[in-house]
This record gives structure tokens, C-alpha cells and sequence, in this order.
């Protein structure tokens, strides 16, 4: 039996972000493939995710069928099913991981629109609108929530967790829109940056010379870039 991920663009794909970092984690093997976003993905990604999205997990080999997984929720909890520590093992903290991630899968749309992840780029926003503080806010919360209730140095405790994976894409947020989430939260954030599967995605991002227009957009639209750290293209 064995596992494909398939997930998009390195620099931009926070929902790929998610599965693929867990896995690289906790060392469960799979099959990387990338597929480039393009102007439109929709056909492209139906050939193998029914919801035309990134990220698609793919369990071949099985005695049943192969199967198809999409949604990174989904991905995680189809791996906890198979896979230990993919939630804490200890009753109050998974509960509470368990929640967090829920509400950054389903919540957090101010943060996801005006402060989109790009790996490469450092940037200023133009102002910070009431939403997205509130959303800031709420990130400076839950991680001081978790580190000291689970002791640190990962949102639920010592070990890296499906938590730690829902939240990866933020500390890229953090760090490119030089968000004020605190110094405890700061701290995860580099911590999770520093992870050697982390410093791998990262270096793959900033070498993609591919430029996916309507996230540049993005970007431009709401704040100015003041460094890129990318492969000229």
C-alpha cells in the first residue's frame, strides 16, 4: 500500500501545506506530485480530486480500491485512523487541538483574503481593517492558550501534532505580513519554521519560477512588497 499527495504551488498553496507537512513530520512515506496552479485549474484538478482542489490524497494498493481523499481535514483524519500521533495522545490537549484546527479549516476568512500566503515575499499592508485584527487577535489567543497550557514548544505539547500542521501556513502569513501575534506566538512561529521539512518546502518555493497571477494580485492589491526572496523569473 502506499500514498500520493498531490498538492499545488510551493509558495502559495496553504491548503497543501497542511497534509504535506504532517506527513514530512511524523515520517509517514508518500509520493510528492505537483501540479501548477493555471488561469483554470478546474478541469485539470477534477481529473483527480472530485472537488477540484489541492490538496488529494491517493491510498493505492489496497485489497478493496484505491481511494481518493480530498479535503485536508479529511487527509488528517484518515491518517490518525491509520497512523499514531497525528492528534496528542493525552484527552484534554487533543480535544483542544481538535478545536483549534477546526476553527482555522472553517474560520479565519479575513486573515486567508488580505493576508494570502506567499512564501517568498516580505510585504506592508496598507492598513489593518478591524476583521483582520480581530483574526490576528484571535491567533495571539490560541497560541498562548496552547503553549501554556500543553507546555510548549508545539501548540499541544511536545511533539508535533495535526495542530501545529493546520497553523504552518499562518507562521508564513506572520512572518511575510510581519504580523503582532505576540512573543509567545512569534515563538512557534519560528519554531515551526525551523523544522527541517519546513526549511525543505520553503527552499522548493523560493526556487518555483512560476508566477500565479491572480495571487500576485493578491497581494498587490492590498499591500506593498518590500522584499522577494525568490528565483527571478
Amino acid at each position: 500500500m502506499s500514498y500520493t499527495l498531490i498538492t499545488a504551488n510551493r509558495n502559495y498553496s496553504s491548503w497543501s501545506l497542511r497534509p504535506w507537512i504532517l506527513m514530512k513530520a511524523l515520517d509517514i512515506p508518500f509520493e510528492d506530485d505537483i501540479i501548477y496552479f493555471e488561469e483554470d485549474n478546474y478541469e485539470r484538478f477534477r481529473a483527480f480530486a472530485p472537488n477540484a482542489q489541492v490538496p488529494c490524497l491517493q491510498h493505492n494498493g489496497l485489497k478493496d480500491d484505491d481511494r481518493t481523499i480530498w479535503d485536508s481535514l479529511a487527509i488528517v483524519e484518515y491518517l490518525a485512523e491509520r497512523h499514531e500521533g497525528v492528534w496528542p495522545e493525552d484527552e484534554k490537549a487533543r480535544t483542544w487541538a481538535r478545536c483549534t484546527a477546526a476553527e482555522m479549516h472553517g474560520g479565519f476568512a479575513p486573515l486567508r483574503n488580505i493576508c494570502p500566503m506567499n512564501v517568498g515575499v516580505r510585504a506592508k499592508l496598507h492598513e489593518i481593517e478591524t476583521p483582520l485584527q480581530r483574526n490576528v487577535d484571535r491567533i495571539r489567543e490560541l497560541f498562548a492558550e496552547g503553549l501554556d497550557s500543553f507546555g510548549g514548544p508545539w501548540l499541544a505539547g511536545g511533539r508535533f501534532t495535526a495542530v501545529d500542521a493546520f497553523y504552518a501556513p499562518v507562521a508564513y502569513r506572520v512572518r511575510s505580513f510581519d504580523l503582532d501575534i505576540g512573543a509567545k506566538g512569534r515563538a512557534w512561529v519560528d519554531h515551526i519554521i525551523a523544522h527541517p521539512a519546513m526549511q525543505f518546502w520553503e527552499k522548493e518555493a523560493l526556487a518555483e519560477p512560476h508566477r500565479e497571477i491572480s495571487h500576485e494580485e493578491e497581494i498587490a492589491a492590498v499591500a506593498t512588497v518590500t522584499e522577494d526572496f525568490r528565483v527571478p523569473v
